[in-house]
């Protein structure tokens, strides 16, 4: 695992794109079909534009490329919220980038894939079938979750087992809830978040040939401090799995957040 400091959220956002565009376009050139796995959050917003500038400056094929989200709310356990809920991801996710692809780029709306809650098996199954991931793009939980996989006690999941969870529903944490409540929840509405979420595994995430964590948080200096300095993957802090991914990269922004220089 990597750790890249840059300056600010403009520098991350930037970064985040390129990295991205550079993936797609070598799973295109190479076998025609790209698998990329998307996060929302406030975290992604300039770097969904910035995505979305390059490929339309280059009027890039997107026909072959297939989005994952990493999460949807769930309304229940079995149902995902509508796609009108003011927090859907199908929403965030076609108002921030799909719906800025030009028409050219000829991207396909059956092509993005969202976990459902009615049946998170058959999004798994999906995701296999296309070979899996050639690039997840992940955000973090002031917790240290990520996608929704939230911390569990070692007392209840190995490190072995938490490692190889696949796409579920969960109960989204108190913290969690709170979080996404003052970030992305219209006037900060409390009740207006999901207490349930469907979230793509653990072993999807790890299973991506390239991973890229984003962080612009001064809350999340404390997770990946944790993180770095422990040095082991722990279901405590689900992001600390990165730790042992053999091509995964954190890149966040010192005017916000401060880590030693040279981790």
């Amino acid at each position: 695992m990597h750790t890249i400091s840059v300056k600010n959220y403009e520098e991350m956002s930037y970064h985040g794109a390129k990295q991205i565009h550079d993936a797609v376009m070598e799973a295109l050139e190479h076998k025609g079909c790209a698998n990329i796995g998307l996060a929302t959050g406030n975290t992604m917003l300039d770097l969904y534009q910035y995505l979305a500038k390059m490929f339309n400056a280059e009027k890039a094929d997107l026909s072959g490329v297939h989005t994952w989200n990493l999460d949807e709310y769930a309304a229940t356990e079995h149902s995902a919220v509508s796609r009108e809920h003011p927090l859907s991801y199908w929403k965030y996710m076609h108002k921030n980038l799909f719906n800025r692809f030009l028409p050219k780029c000829g991207f396909k709306e059956e092509n993005a894939h969202f976990p459902n809650p009615a049946d998170t098996k058959s999004f798994d199954d999906a995701l296999a079938a296309a070979g899996g991931l050639d690039f997840q793009l992940l955000g973090i939980g002031f917790n240290g979750h990520i996608a929704f996989n939230e911390p569990m006690p070692e007392s209840m999941i190995s490190a072995r087992d938490f490692a190889v969870l696949p796409s579920r529903v969960i109960a989204l944490k108190e913290r969690t809830i709170e979080t996404n409540a003052k970030l992305t929840a219209p006037g900060g509405t409390r009740n207006v978040v999901p207490r349930y979420a469907a979230t793509m595994g653990m072993k999807q995430i790890l299973q991506a040939k390239k991973i890229l964590l984003l962080a612009c948080f001064a809350e999340q200096e404390e997770p990946l401090r944790r993180m770095i300095t422990d040095g082991k993957p722990t279901p405590e802090l689900p992001a600390s799995y990165l730790l042992t991914h053999p091509n995964s990269a954190i890149v966040y922004t010192a005017d916000k957040i401060k880590l030693d220089s040279g981790l």
